[in-house]
């Protein structure tokens, strides 16, 4: 039986506001949930505690902070709809319970991204203003020329992943990959993206590069948008990210010709095969897709940082979480801050690098320390 989920090669301003809901009985990214959170007593020992029975050092800095007193601004630097959104209200809702307050989600897109991840970059670094934040468009935003600062300056937690599958629409006369090489290499194809520098416009640029084609951008303000324009044939396909196509290939609008990983992927009936069996030249740069984070700014206090570094794993592994990826063909991929440090660093240097010897960029990645893997 083929594999369920792809394998993941680990060493690899318009606001739209809703409310989280803190509340244990569910509450949803659109509903606001007032909770109770039961305080948790521990009696005071008469006596020293043994060496051997004192709390973790993890622990015992969490324990220091009153954070959060108050509730939190969770930005997503996209509009709704999109992957990013979709799985930061699943992890914001698990997030809130454990925390005890709520969490406030705001959509501040622009500039692929970028927009919003300034705003929480200049916000004050007190642990009520997050990002969630996806890494694959975040990583190129130095060599855009949008940010000068890079992942580097950041504390994340990574969460999730989304590969990239390339899709056209229902009705489209090409039925497989290699039938859409062949067109995009007899005329030069529209492909949709959700913006320059998106991760769906990096996975155009990687598949280009690798079958050997030319093609015609079309920018969108969003995923959701993109979908749109290639469900109704305005664009004749997209490489987005499976989270945002999965339904509509399900319902026929759209087929998907291929996934951006190693293996084929199989959510529910639905097979899709590797692109590298079609461009078996993409293995270098495969798996590819979008990790889903929590990030704050550096300067943050550790104490708070502890907190998160406490919670987040119960976010990760809880059920509610798990389905929501486990239903969108991603894949559960928690690591704490140095693990997702190192994962973050070699996804910048694969996409930034893959950018800018293919001309997409123009800003050098070595300016800002990003090297290159051999």
């Amino acid at each position: 039986m083929k594999k369920r989920i792809l394998a993941i090669a680990m060493t690899v301003c318009l606001m739209a506001v809703t409310l989280v809901g803190c509340g244990g009985g569910g509450g949803s990214a659109a509903t606001t949930a007032a909770a109770t959170t039961a305080a948790a007593t521990t009696a005071a020992a008469e006596t020293e505690a043994p060496a051997e029975t004192e709390a973790p050092a993890t622990e015992a800095a969490a324990s220091e902070t009153s954070w959060p007193e108050y509730d939190i601004t969770l930005t997503v630097a996209w509009n709704p709809g999109g992957v990013t959104d979709l799985t930061v209200r699943s992890y914001a809702d698990v997030l809130s319970k454990e925390l005890g307050k709520n969490i406030t989600i705001a959509n501040t897109p622009g500039a692929s991204g970028s927009v919003g991840t300034i705003a929480v970059w200049d916000a004050p670094r007190d642990g009520y203003n997050l990002l969630g934040a996806s890494m694959q468009a975040t990583v190129t935003f130095p060599c855009y020329g949008y940010t000068d600062f890079t992942t580097r300056d950041w504390d994340i937690w990574t969460l999730a992943y989304a590969p990239n599958v390339v899709a056209v629409p229902g009705n489209s006369p090409y039925n497989t990959l290699e039938e859409l090489i062949e067109g995009a290499k007899a005329e030069t194809l529209n492909f949709g993206s959700a913006g320059s520098g998106s991760g769906g416009h990096t996975g155009i640029e990687i598949l280009s590069k690798g079958a050997g084609f030319e093609y015609n951008h079309v920018p969108y303000d969003s995923g959701a948008n993109c979908i749109v324009a290639t469900i109704s044939g305005e664009v004749d396909a997209n490489c987005q990210l499976i989270t945002e196509v999965i339904d509509y290939v399900a319902s026929g609008d759209l087929k998907c010709l291929g996934v951006m990983s190693p293996e084929d992927l199989v959510v529910g009936d639905i097979t899709i095969p590797s692109v590298l069996k079609t461009v078996p030249e993409m293995a270098n740069v495969v798996p590819m897709g979008e990790t889903i984070t929590l990030a704050v700014p550096n300067g943050v206090d550790e104490a708070i940082l502890k907190k998160l570094d406490e919670v987040m794993p119960r976010v990760a592994e809880s059920e509610e979480f798990k389905n929501f990826c486990d239903s969108k063909g991603m894949v559960v991929v928690y690591n704490d801050r140095e693990a997702s440090q190192d994962y973050v660093n070699k996804l910048a240097s694969l996409v930034d690098w893959t950018l800018y010897d293919g001309g997409t960029v123009t800003i050098s990645p070595e300016e800002f320390g990003i090297e290159r893997i051999q």
